[in-house]
Parts: structure tokens; sequence; C-alpha cells
């Protein structure tokens, strides 16, 4: 997972200078070096991946590997590190995780083939590829169910002071682009939406202060670009020869920085992939009007896809996750991360998920096959990109089967979503499928060149080579055998090494007996070792020769089923990749109609206006919690409907841990499944498209950039009050507690009143100014509710239950009593409070809130009453809250309200 604290690495990786006295093998790393300044290298000698210079102190810290020195460079001792190619993959996770990038360099050729050229020939070695962050295709770096995105921003001039802005993401390993214009003020809620791996910067972006904030640690590695790889001109012109068309119209119509960002892209993976030509999708164009827009900070308090911690377990995706396949997953987190606009693609969703919770044998017959599907697109990807090896055949096999089964097992009569999916999977190429996994073996090597991945049977030329192969390993038990019993020695052992091939090896007193008359003729002498010596005969080389010639013919035949197979599976792409978008459709669907039938979720109504009537709505992280602690949760009402003056506000008072932030995050969490197509955790809901989503709950400092938890605040809340029009929702928790009483009441008092007046949003307002109630009079459309809490003994008990009127009291104390404070200190706190009330009521700070010019309803807000004008505003003027019982209190409002109407 991702450290949401990750800042990529900062450290140059220069090479070495030259060295006229360098060893020629020294000489060729310094040379690719200075090719890759920009990467870690990876250079391969023999059976490790070595480092060497700055390269291998980096690598050494960031790995915990033991950093050692081999031989000087301008005389200086070379710092040297190495990992074992067999382990490479998870040494490479390591380092990309830290936000490295790493240049592998290969052997090109044999080592027997360099020293045919002198005594100072080295190895052929160049870079075949580079790994970054944003370009990884292994199955063993990747998280099977998040998207590993590389992205893009670029932007152009728009007129004085404004500029238009675009992002560009590519998944390297499904092949999908997509590219979109965006506002400033979205940049930062868009990027957290894609949530990259690695980011294509230009130099004059990341030296832009109004941007700064992106490029503080973004939680992604940060890829600086010159500016001429964004240039619109040359970015077209890359475009159209990588997807061989003569306009990017058929693509759609892409302003000039999407243009720019795409083609950044483009020439980021050439260069990353040395002319590997990565299997692309046409790119796609996203409009900013197709999803509800969510910022940054509300993602991050929502916990949508990652809690405030960095996990994913513990998120509303991990909650609400059923799917069975990588895919699915992936699919689920896109649509959870961009909840739909579209009352059509919605509805669409939600037909499919209502078919198959009606058909529950249907759904789970549906995803028992498709847990036999595995991860289709990125085995492609990497059969495409020539990195595949015979397990991802056998994925790509698995996967066409069980989509020719699921085609043919779902009935005719289905939503249009599932028969679009069933066409597309009836045009699986099944024969191919069959004939691969009849071609493979059931027990696959991870890497191809080890062979033995081809079904005995499936080839007699194969199956010849394979039993001489075999057979010779007879031969060599039987020859071994003769030769101990010639010598005399039964410590005699014939084994194998990629120096010397097969040999004899003896003690060292049996060697030097055959270094007499009469084997001196028969064997002959390769090495001598410490107690041992090692021999050769002319038998053993012509049985050496016979191995390595069955052993050879074996493998070549072995390759060129791969290539085949590989050939007629990348014939197919196209249809195979609808296949794949299909079975992640059909998991998505399934997972959700799963889930909302196990945990009781409901259909929405989705409408154009302005609705917000949520009946018995429930939080479905913390009710998954208490449910595996044995505890039920307290379902809520929730009714924001407005007119066409407006939404409805809900101020939201009640004491410390009575539910009040979970009751603001659950409505929220409600309105982002709905728009997603889920059906959602209520008895009934009702809910106008929302097109913007805002939430400011909780708040931390924010030292690096020198913002107090106060600061933070009042950030998110102008963003809020700034951006948020009538179809947005916002929920506000606490506004105004950082600062002193006054401050934060007159923040909060004139932030209600901009919502209501100018924002005119369908909004949550939690609070414990209990004087804001008194709002409740002057704006019509605000309406105070409480969250029900009682005492026993002395104790205070939390009802969890949202009930209309507002808070008595805070019971802090009482929650610091839970909290643990010493006894003392609680009684002490008692007491003070006691004398603090009693002060007030001698002589009060402030007779009413209308007392000061400050708390005035914005000028477009209908004229406050005048004292004593209106028998109500009286009645209320006389009441004393402090001196009243819960009944007491209850009574005077049920008096008030029948004042009010007439009655």
């Amino acid at each position: 997972m991702r450290d949401p604290a990750f800042d990529p690495p900062q450290e140059p990786y220069e090479a070495p200078p030259r060295d006229p006295n360098a060893t020629p093998s020294m000489a060729q790393y310094i040379e690719i070096k200075s090719a890759n300044p920009d990467c870690l290298l990876f250079y391969r000698m023999g059976d490790f991946y070595e480092l060497f210079f700055r390269d291998a102190e980096i690598a050494s810290r960031t790995l915990g590997i033991v950093l050692t020195k081999r031989g000087k460079h301008a005389g200086e001792d070379i710092p040297m590190c190495g990992v074992p190619v067999t382990r490479s993959d998870e040494y490479l996770h390591r380092l990309i995780a830290a936000g490295h990038r790493v240049a592998i360099c290969e052997q090109l050729e044999d080592p027997a083939e360099a020293r045919k050229r002198g005594s100072k020939a080295v190895v052929r070695r160049d870079v075949v590829r580079i790994v970054t962050p944003g370009t990884i295709t292994e199955d063993g770096l990747l998280d099977a169910r998040r998207a590993s995105l590389l992205t893009a921003i670029a932007r152009q001039k728009a007129g004085d002071e404004q500029w238009d802005y675009a992002l560009a993401a590519v998944d390297l390993s499904t092949g999908e682009i997509v590219a979109g214009r965006v506002g400033e003020a979205d940049l930062a809620g868009e990027i957290a939406r894609l949530d990259p791996r690695e980011m294509l910067v230009p130099d004059a972006l990341l030296e832009e202060k109004n941007l700064s904030i992106l490029w503080h640690n973004p939680g992604f590695a940060i890829t600086r670009q010159a500016r001429d790889g964004f240039d619109p001109a040359s970015a077209e012109r890359r475009l159209l020869d990588y997807f061989g068309v003569a306009t990017l119209d058929a693509f759609g119509g892409f302003s000039r920085p999407e243009v720019a960002a795409l083609g950044a892209l483009i020439a980021y993976l050439d260069r990353t992939q040395l002319g590997q030509r990565a299997p692309l999708m046409a790119p796609r164009r996203r409009a900013s009007a197709e999803t509800m827009a969510i910022d940054a900070a509300t993602r991050l308090n929502l916990e949508l896809t990652r809690t405030l911690a960095g996990e994913r377990a513990g998120s509303l995706l991990a909650t609400i996750d059923r799917t069975v396949t990588a895919a699915g997953g992936r699919l689920l987190a896109q649509w959870l991360e961009a909840p739909g606009l579209s009352l059509a693609v919605i509805e669409a969703r939600q037909e499919a998920i209502g078919f198959l919770i009606e058909n529950s044998d249907r759904r789970r017959a549906l995803r028992a096959s498709l847990g036999e599907a595995p991860d289709l697109l990125r085995s492609l990807t990497r059969l495409a990109l020539d990195r595949a090896g015979p397990r991802d055949l056998q994925a790509i096999a698995r996967a066409i089967l069980a989509a020719e089964e699921l085609a043919s097992a779902l009935p005719a009569e289905v939503p249009a979503l599932i028969a679009d999916a069933r066409e597309a999977l009836a045009r699986a190429p099944g024969a191919l499928g069959r004939r691969v996994m009849a071609g493979l073996a059931e027990d696959l090597p991870l890497v191809r060149r080890d062979g033995g991945f081809i079904r005995p049977g499936f080839d007699p030329e194969l199956d010849e080579c394979l039993a001489l192969k075999i057979d010779s390993r007879g031969v060599i038990a039987g020859l071994e055998t003769r030769y101990r019993e010639e010598i005399d020695a039964r410590t005699l052992r014939i084994k194998h090494n990629n120096q010397l091939g097969y040999f004899i090896e003896v003690p060292q007193a049996v060697g030097e007996r055959l270094l007499q008359p009469p084997h001196q003729g028969q064997f002959v002498h390769r090495q001598t070792m410490a107690g041992a010596m090692r021999f050769t005969t002319t038998e053993l080389g012509g049985l050496e020769r016979k191995i390595l010639e069955a052993s050879d013919r074996a493998l070549k035949c072995e390759l060129r089923h791969f290539e085949a197979f590989a050939a007629a599976l990348l014939a197919e792409e196209k249809p195979l990749r609808r296949v794949a978008e299909a079975l992640a459709q059909l998991d998505c669907l399934a997972s959700l109609a799963e889930l909302a039938d196990r945990e009781n979720y409901t259909r929405p109504l989705i409408t154009e206006g302005l609705d917000f009537e949520i009946a018995g709505g429930r939080h479905p992280v913390v009710e998954a919690a208490l449910r595996k602690a044995g505890e039920s949760f307290i379902a809520n009402p929730c009714d924001l409907s407005g007119s066409e003056k407006g939404g409805r506000i809900l101020l939201v008072t009640g004491a410390n841990m009575a539910g009040k932030s979970t009751y603001l995050r659950q409505n929220a969490l409600i309105a982002i499944l709905a728009q997603m197509g889920s059906f959602v955790p209520a008895q009934s809901a009702r809910i106008g498209l929302v097109d913007r989503l805002f939430s400011r709950v909780g708040a931390a400092d924010d030292l690096a950039r020198g913002r107090s938890t106060f600061m933070v605040e009042m950030v998110e809340t102008a963003a809020i009050l700034n951006q948020s029009g009538p179809r947005a929702l916002v929920i506000l928790d606490e506004i105004g507690r950082g600062t002193a009483t006054y401050d934060g009441l007159s923040i909060a008092w004139a932030a209600i009143e901009h919502l209501h007046e100018q924002n005119r949003c369908r909004a949550l307002f939690a609070t414990h100014f209990h004087e804001l109630t008194a709002l409740g009079s002057r704006l019509p459309r605000l309406a105070p509710v409480t969250m029900k809490v009682t005492t026993f003994k002395g104790d205070v008990i939390f009802l969890h239950e949202v009930i209309p009127g507002a808070a008595d009291r805070s019971y802090g104390i009482q929650v610091a009593k839970l909290a643990g404070l010493p006894t003392s200190v609680v009684a002490r706190a008692g007491s003070i409070l006691a004398e603090l009330e009693k002060a007030d009521r001698a002589h009060p700070r402030l007779a009413s809130p209308d007392d000061l010019p400050l708390f005035r309803v914005a000028e477009s807000a209908p004229p406050p009453f005048q004292a004593g004008a209106d028998p109500v505003h009286e009645a209320l003027r006389l009441l004393d809250p402090d001196e009243m019982s819960p009944r007491e209190a209850q009574e005077a409002l049920y008096r008030l309200k029948a004042m009010l109407s007439g009655k």
C-alpha cells in the first residue's frame, strides 16, 4: 500500500567520473550509467544484478543489504552491493515502492562468445527496460486490486491569468488511457481520485507557487519533464503515429492541453520501454460533468478507499468489496471514486443489481464461474510486451473458458448491462483457449526459459527429446556405478555445474591414483579442489553433448510453441479486451448484489431535483465493525430535501461521543453509493443528483506548510463556501472550534448564513455552539436536530438516536470521566463548571445573540424580528435553557411551535 507520508527520493543518481585505468567491465558500466543518469542501474553480472558507486549506497540503505567494496576507481574504493537475479522482483518492488527508478541492464550474449573475441573483451550489455513506479507490469510488483496509473499534467494559457489544465492517465498493465480537462480549484481532487503511482510534471508547474500544495508530500513519485515534452504540436504527431490514425477526432474532441498531456505519456512510455510498443487502447476523453466532484480533503475525511492511516482495511471500499476477481476489484474502486451524474447509467446498474438479487441461485453460479477467471488484461499486456511467462498463457486461456461458460449460462432475458456483457463474452475464442490449455502442463514454471511447460503427449518431437534427456540421466547413473567398480572408489560422484559441465569428482587420494597408469589415459584431469579432484572421460564428454543437444532441442521446441500460442492470442487482442471488460463489469454488479442481499441494502430512488430523504440510514463501515463486536447499529433518518429556493440544512448538536460525526459521514457515504449505482444501507432513500460533495470532518496540523489545525479548517471551509452550489452536498463538523469561543461562534454563524442564502445547498452542520440553534427561527430551511442521550446515576448513556431539537448540554465532564481522567480531576471540573454556570446566570455576558451587530442574517435573508414585536420571539427570550430539564425544554419547544402556527 502507498504510504500517505511518502515523499519521492531526492538523491541524485550521478555517474562516477571516467578513469583511463578502469577495467573493461567497469568502463562499460560507467558508459551505460552515464546514458541513464536518473536511474539506479541493475547491472547484470552472471547470476546477480550489481550496483556500484552512489547507486550501491542508495540501494544498500533502501533495501537493508550489505554494502561491500570491489576494486578501485580513480584511486578510491568502489562501493558495491548486489541482488540475486532469481529474487530481483522482490528487491525491485521495494525500490519502486520507495519512489526510485531502475534501469535493467542485461547481458546480451553468452560469456563464451565474449571470450572468443579476446581476453580483454567484455560481455555485451545494455539497458533493456527502465522500471518506474508508473510503468511496472510484473504481477509480483503490482497490487492486484489497485490500478497502476502513470499520469501527466499540462496546461495552456486561456486568457489573462487564466489557464486551462488537463490530466491524462495510463495504466500500462491494462492498456487503458484517458484524458480530461480540469479547473485549477479541482486539480487536487482529481489527482486524489486518480491516485497515481507516478506523475509527469513540466518544470514550470513544479515552480508554480499556486500549485506548490500539489507537489508537497504528494504520495506518488514526481518525474520532472522538460517543457518540450508537452508541446501540443509534436504531441499530436506522436499520438497520430502511435495509434496509426490520420486524425484524433475519432477519439473525441481533445483540447490542446489534453493532447499535450497524452503526448507526454506516449513519449515517456517510448523511452522507458525502449522501443517495445505498449499495447494501449484508444484514448478516451473524460468530461468532468460525468461524475460527482469530490475534493481531496473530502476523500480523505470520508476514507473512501483508504483510512486516515493509509490502510485499505477499514475503508468504505474494503467494506463493500465482494468482488471475486482482481479486475472486478479495480473496476469497483473506479466506480466508488467517481460516482456518476447520469441517471441512465445509475439506473442501468441498479436494474442489473436488482436482477441478481432476485435471482440468488444464478448470482451464486455467476460468482463461482467468475472466480475461475484470472486477470486477463494484465496477462494480455505482459504478452504484448514480451514479458509473459507460461502462467500468463494459462491465465488467458482459463479466462477465455470461464467467459465461454458464463455466456452460455446467462439467460436470454436479462437487464441491458448483463446482456451487453453476455454478448462480449460470447465472442471469446473458446477453441483457442482449449488448444492452449491442452498444450500446457499442469505445473508451470514462472519463466519460459526454464522449460517444462508443454504437456507430455502434445508434441511427439518434444517427447522424443525429453525421453532422450530423461534416459541420459539413467545412463549417467549407470556410468557412475561402473566407474566406482573399475577404480574401487565408493565416494566417486558424477556432478554438473555451469562452468565445467559434467565431471567426475573423487577424494584427492583417489585422484592421485587416476593420474597414474593404468587409468592415466582414460581419466583426464580438470580441476583440483581442497580435498578433492575432478576428472572427465571421452565417454562422459560424448554423453554430455548428447544430453545438451536433447535439452536445447526440447527448449527450442517449447519456446516455438510458446510463440505460436502468444501470436494466436494477440491476434484476438480486441475481442479479448472486451471479454476482460465484461468479466470485470459482471463481477462488480454481482458483488454489489451480494452486498445488498447480505447487508440488507435498499435500492435508492435517484431524481433530478433537490431531494435528499433517507429513512433508517446506516454507516456501512461502522455497522460492519459493530456487527463483528456483536453489537447493532442505530439507524437514523435524514431529510435535506429542498425546493426552488435551495436545499435544507440540518444543524446537528449533541454531546461528544454521541455519534454526530458518524451521522454526518453516513449520509455522505449513502449519496456516494447511490450515485455509483449501488444499493444503499437504509430502509429507503430518495436522492436528487449531487454534483459536488464537500466534507470537513476533523482536521490536523500541517506543520510542513506552517498551518495550524485552525488554519487547515479555515482553508477547507473557504473552499466549500466558494465552490458549492445548489446541487452540492456539504458536511461540516465543528467549524470554529479551533479558536476562541466568540471567534469560533461568529465564524460558524456566518458560515451557516452563507450556506443558506448564497450556496443554497443541502448541508449537515454539526456544532457545540448551542447558540446557533436560534438561527432556526430566522432561516426557513434550517432545522435543528440533536443526538439523544440520557444519564443514569451520574453516567452519560449515548443512545445514538437523532431527534428534532437542540442539545441542552455537552456532557463534556461525563465524557472525560469515561476517558479515564483521575476522579479528583473530574470532581474538580464539576465544581468549577457549577461555579461558572452560576456566575453566568447572575451576570450573563450576552443576554441574546441579537444584542450584538455581529449576529445578523446576511442581507439577502429576511430582516430579523424586533424584540417584543412578536410573541414567539418574546416567549423565546424569557426561556432559560440552563434551568430547564429536558422534559421542560421539550414542552417549551412544543408551545413555541404552537404559537408559531397560530394555535
